[in-house]
């Protein structure tokens, strides 16, 4: 993952020097492990190393992730804690969605960690538990208001190389507009 994020700072020095202050310290191994508690959960390698290296960004300061905030380790469990609340009251006790093979059939999953969040309640989550035929660490999209639930990638280091590899093939761009990177198809 040290790799993928010099690569990444890379890119944002030449296309986005004013995002490279949005980026935290890297995490704590205590806040690591607070995740991995709160989850009861084994927190894949690649995901850990990166997380190693910088924590998120500030809060919703120019989106890094296609016009998404990338969440701190204390941003994930802000959300996590939003959805697992309504999960423990039972508002999606009738809900289901409409999963990508692999990938449960929940509205919500305690077991789904946020990474990013665009503002309105819909995330990219990494799944700690796919169902069958998907992969430990897989990382799924969670809309707030749609049952959709695609497969994005098969794990944190495939999603972060595919965006870092869009990035330096000019898919993406700074937009002071969205004050932060988009698809370029969104310019």
């Amino acid at each position: 993952m040290q790799e993928t994020w010099v690569r990444f700072e890379n890119w944002l020095q030449t296309n986005a020097p004013q995002l490279l202050s949005n980026l935290n310290p890297g995490a704590s191994e205590t806040a690591l492990d607070k995740l991995a508690r709160t989850l009861n959960v084994s927190l894949p390698d690649d995901f850990l190393a990166f997380y190693r290296i910088h924590d998120g960004q500030h809060s919703q300061d120019g989106g890094l992730l296609n016009g998404e905030e990338l969440l701190s380790t204390q941003r994930m469990l802000d959300e996590w804690t939003v959805w697992n609340d309504l999960l423990t009251s039972g508002d999606f006790s009738d809900a289901e969605s409409s999963p990508a093979n692999g990938v449960r059939a929940d509205w919500w999953n305690s077991r789904w960690l946020p990474l990013t969040y665009d503002g309105a309640g819909n995330h990219c989550c990494l799944d700690l538990a796919p169902a069958e035929g998907g992969q430990y660490g897989q990382i799924i999209r969670m809309w707030h208001d749609d049952a959709e639930r695609p497969l994005i990638a098969h794990s944190f280091a495939e999603w972060m190389t595919d965006y870092v590899q869009g990035l330096e093939a000019g898919e993406y761009a700074f937009s002071e507009d969205y004050d932060g990177i988009v698809s370029i198809d969104d310019l």
